[in-house]
């Protein structure tokens, strides 16, 4: 099996041409982003007035633990018989997907400020806006982050499921192979899928690394470093 994925994998033509490699890899990664970027677009606002006011904060999280659970393959087989078009059922599918991570990491993010900073924000006369762009927001940025780069992993592992309903991406590789009982090339759409999922994530990762400010980055190694010094106290009794 390996020598047949090898020589499968030096086939010049199995790189180029409409259901090539390299074509299927970029079909894919663009449902990935496209599908990110509306979910940013729609969850990121969405999170930080939750965790800013305080509202809804129990509504919203039971509602993305719902969403959560929901087949992904079933609601774009779904999404497809209402639409009867491939891409807007995959794209919906996807964002409905990638929004939760996304959401809860922005919510947790805002809620969880320093309430010394805040306090701070409030007594140098700074208005709730300016509270949540100039405080709230930078600091909630890794968590921010964390949930962009989940939601991207999940993102690279699910938009086979476009596949099934017509379009390209490295799902093309597993259904096609599937079809004719070509395991070699079945064998390199999911071997495609985990390169381009940890690449993505490396690539956010790094991302992450030039977006937080260093003062947050030194903060939590602090944080992380008492937490793990600290013992408990034991009182002394009095001589």
């Amino acid at each position: 099996m390996i020598g047949d994925i090898v020589t499968w994998l030096g086939d010049p033509a199995h790189w180029t041409g409409p259901d090539g490699i390299w074509p299927r890899l970029w079909e894919h990664l663009g449902f990935c982003l496209l599908a990110l970027g509306i979910a940013t677009v729609i969850a990121v606002p969405l999170g930080a007035f939750v965790g800013h006011t305080g509202r809804g904060g129990v509504v919203l999280v039971g509602l993305a633990n719902i969403v959560r659970a929901l087949p992904t393959l079933g609601l774009v087989t779904f999404l497809f018989l209402i639409f009867t078009e491939s891409k807007p059922a995959t794209i919906i599918g996807l964002v409905v997907l990638a929004i939760p991570p996304i959401l809860a990491g922005t919510y947790s993010g805002i809620a969880s400020a320093d309430e010394r900073a805040l306090d701070a924000a409030t007594g140098v006369g700074m208005t709730g806006w300016q509270r949540l762009f100039q405080v709230e927001f930078p600091i909630a940025v890794p968590l921010l982050l964390g949930g962009i780069r989940n939601a991207m992993l999940q993102l690279v592992a699910t938009t086979a499921v476009a596949a099934y309903v017509g379009l390209g991406g490295l799902g093309r590789l597993l259904l096609d192979g599937l079809a004719v009982l070509d395991y070699p090339k079945v064998v390199a759409g999911a071997l495609f899928t985990a390169l381009l999922a940890m690449a993505a994530d490396l690539v956010l990762a790094g991302i992450q690394r030039i977006v937080v400010p260093y003062g947050l980055r030194v903060a939590a190694a602090v944080a992380a470093g008492r937490s793990m010094e600290t013992k408990p106290a034991t009182a002394e009794a009095p001589a």
